[in-house]
């Protein structure tokens, strides 16, 4: 009953909410890095996109990596030397918590290019555990966005769309700044325009945001998506131009 759904989704919610952006890292954190740079970091998102999609990982697990790469470089000065290294650890951690069958360590170092070995990877995966506190749960923008399909009744292909933008914002730094929810609600009410495929008062009576809240969140994505088509990181362009995400990468942003 859809009565039954909205009721059982405002419970998640709430509880998301009360952990929304709890753990995240500091966004600025990148102006203490000495050798690596967010250009770098989109540079490592972009190709673990790939990684994830090659091992068909769960979508929640690129969406914890890079929660977890983020704030452990946040704790972390990095050099450039070992930064792939973070990445690969962080996504065997993410992967052994959200998949049922995870790729194991030495495939993890085999797609690095034997750049590091088995060994490197599970001690930089300590690394990072014992720095992090072992504190590994968190509400990422896509579990915000599987409450908010069956809220606000998504069709599927404005799901995807809302999908690939918060994948998108995985690879932008500046995404840092805004919480868990108001990325995905973003993305929903982007993916809306291009869609239009549900009513504006039900939009901001089940996320909570207004077109107004959102507008500074919304924007930066819109700005990215633009720039994106001129750039020269387009996994995860690739990926959603797959006829199993119904191409809505292809959809051109009005």
């Amino acid at each position: 009953e859809p009565q039954e759904v909205d009721e059982d989704c405002e419970d998640i919610v709430e509880y998301f909410r009360e952990e929304d952006g709890k753990k995240r890292p500091r966004e600025n954190y990148m102006d203490r890095q000495g050798d690596i740079t967010y250009k770098m970091r989109a540079i490592l998102v972009d190709w673990l996109v790939d990684v994830h999609l090659k091992y068909k990982m769960v979508p929640e697990t690129l969406f914890l990596a890079i929660n977890i790469i983020d704030r452990y470089l946040d704790k972390v000065n990095t050099p450039r030397t070992e930064l792939q290294l973070v990445g690969v650890a962080a996504m065997f951690i993410a992967s052994k918590y959200e998949d049922i069958y995870p790729p194991e360590a030495k495939e993890f170092a085999y797609i690095t290019d034997k750049a590091f070995t088995k060994s490197q990877v599970l001690a930089m995966e300590k690394k990072i555990l014992r720095t992090l506190e072992f504190e590994v749960t968190i509400v990422t923008p896509y579990r915000f966005l599987e409450v908010y399909k069956k809220m606000l009744r998504l069709n599927e292909e404005t799901f995807y769309y809302a999908w690939y933008l918060i994948e998108l914002s995985l690879v932008d730094y500046k995404m840092l700044k805004f919480k868990p929810s108001e990325v995905a609600a973003s993305a929903c009410l982007i993916a809306w325009k291009m869609m239009r495929n549900w009513m504006m008062e039900d939009f901001e009576e089940k996320t909570g945001y207004s077109e107004e809240q959102l507008r500074e969140c919304s924007k930066q994505i819109c700005v990215y998506l633009q720039e994106e088509e001129k750039g020269k990181l387009h996994a995860v362009k690739e990926k959603f131009s797959q006829t199993k995400y119904k191409q809505v990468a292809k959809n051109k942003f009005l």
